[in-house]
């Protein structure tokens, strides 16, 4: 049946409200402002050459610095940890999936061989590097002063100063004129240590013998030697692997009755004789400083590596006395650690 007239207009006039009022709900929706979506936060990606046991004392120090620039993990920056738990073999593979991962900035502690690994997992990725070498030697900046690529970080004298364990070893030892130097023939810094070691060597009238060690299997066969060849005392190159396992070398030292030192202070809290080398708890609190300031827009190229100049001696009298060794009172005095 056809509309009335009157019908067919409210029918028509029903029609135009709704259409209209459909149209402001549109523009309604277009016209409310969008919410700003927050930030993604950054997230740094760690290459530990180890597991995070004995990054532990390291670990504390590099948050200790990143908390310094206003970064605290899991608040407003992630960190991806991957960890080659003692297999340098696998860190090149590693840094490789953290770029893969599309972190904001590497940093790559604990020695040549992590920073070189994550040198060659990216050109342009942000680095932080830590060692006890000469990054300009190891080829990872141009210069200290304007590293000048994607890479700055942080350099200890642990390296320089192996020829300086050398000297202490001779006078706490004196009368005697052969020593063992432990070596990881693996390490990139291992030939220049080697060089620098007899040289010291020599200026001193001394007798060097070169053991190498790569890995663990290979601790006991090393100290069996030092024994058997009637060294005055073991002498440790500055390398991770060795700072590392410090607790193992430590025990190895009292089994078989050697006088060592090695470049860590962990090394005679764990029972050794001495250590002497660089302060890892400012290297690493460093690193964390350079991570946070290249999350704050600082680019690594205008970030001059920077350069830990304080070493430490650390002396376990204790051990000491089962060695039958008195130390003699010019190095006690320098010590900067005596465990009674």
């Amino acid at each position: 049946m056809p509309l009335l007239p009157s019908t067919y207009a409210e029918a028509v006039d029903r029609m135009r409200r709704r259409d209209f009022i459909a149209l402001l709900g549109a523009a309604a929706v277009w016209t409310v402002p969008a919410r700003s979506q927050p930030a993604a936060m950054p997230v740094i990606g760690y290459l530990g050459s180890e597991s995070p046991g004995p990054y532990a004392s390291r670990l504390k120090a590099f948050r200790e610095g990143l908390a310094e620039t206003g970064y605290v993990e899991g608040r407003n920056v992630s960190v991806e940890y991957r960890w080659a738990e003692g297999r340098y073999r696998e860190l090149p593979a590693l840094a490789k999936d953290l770029v893969n991962r599309n972190v904001t900035v590497i940093v790559a502690p604990g020695g040549a061989e992590v920073a070189l690994a994550a040198k060659a997992a990216s050109a342009t990725l942000p680095i932080v590097f830590e060692l006890g070498g000469d990054p300009v030697a190891l080829g990872l900046v141009g210069s200290l002063s304007r590293p000048g690529g994607n890479l700055t970080g942080v350099s200890s004298l642990s390296v320089e100063v192996s020829r300086k364990r050398l000297e202490f070893m001779n006078e706490l030892r004196r009368g005697t004129n052969v020593f063992a130097f432990a070596l990881n023939p693996t390490s990139p810094t291992s030939a220049s240590q080697l060089k620098n070691l007899q040289a010291a060597a020599d200026s001193l009238g001394l007798e060097l013998v070169a053991l190498k060690a790569s890995d663990e299997k290979e601790f006991e066969g090393m100290f069996a030697a030092v024994r058997e060849m009637r060294a005055a005392g073991l002498v440790f190159s500055s390398d991770p692997y060795f700072a590392y396992r410090s607790d193992q070398l430590a025990a190895l030292a009292v089994k078989h009755g050697v006088p060592a030192i090695t470049q860590s202070r962990d090394f005679p809290i764990a029972g050794g004789l001495m250590s002497y080398g660089g302060d890892f708890g400012q290297s690493h609190r460093h690193t964390g400083v350079y991570a946070g300031r290249i999350l704050k827009g600082e680019k690594p190229s205008e970030l001059p590596v920077q350069r830990v100049t304080k070493v430490e001696l650390f002396i376990n009298l204790k051990a000491a006395n089962a060695l039958g060794i008195a130390f003699p009172p010019s190095l006690l005095s320098s010590a900067d650690g005596v465990i009674e």
